[in-house]
């Protein structure tokens, strides 16, 4: 009887960590047409899959509230780092990297797949 209810308790808590996933994680196309995988805990981590830099993970990002997160982004070509943000809206993904303290940025969308 405890097996069957710890293996039900066990089932359901697997269940409820995934329901309760943060929306931002998950496979993104990104705007040049890579994939990126963005995942983990209290810092959600950038890793492109495919492309001239699969592997290279390019930026952390931490939720700010408001479907916001902040943090930064590496451009994998040159490896400069930015200060980093994303908003989601939807299934899309708005990503700027700025510098200047926000004066200065370039933005893509990115879409889940």
């Amino acid at each position: 009887m405890f097996r069957k209810v710890s293996l039900a308790v066990a089932a359901t808590l697997i269940m409820a960590g995934a329901a309760f996933a943060d929306p931002i994680e998950g496979n993104w196309k990104t705007q040049s047409g890579e994939t990126a995988a963005i995942g983990g805990g209290g810092a959600f981590a950038i890793t492109l899959k495919t492309g001239k830099f699969a592997g290279k993970t390019i930026g952390s990002l931490k939720a700010a509230g408001d479907n916001k997160y902040a943090g930064s982004i590496t451009d994998p070509e040159t490896d400069k780092t930015y200060a980093g943000k994303a908003t989601l809206s939807g299934t899309s993904l708005k990503m700027s990297g700025c510098v200047f303290g926000g004066l200065i940025c370039k933005s893509q969308t990115w879409h889940k797949l």
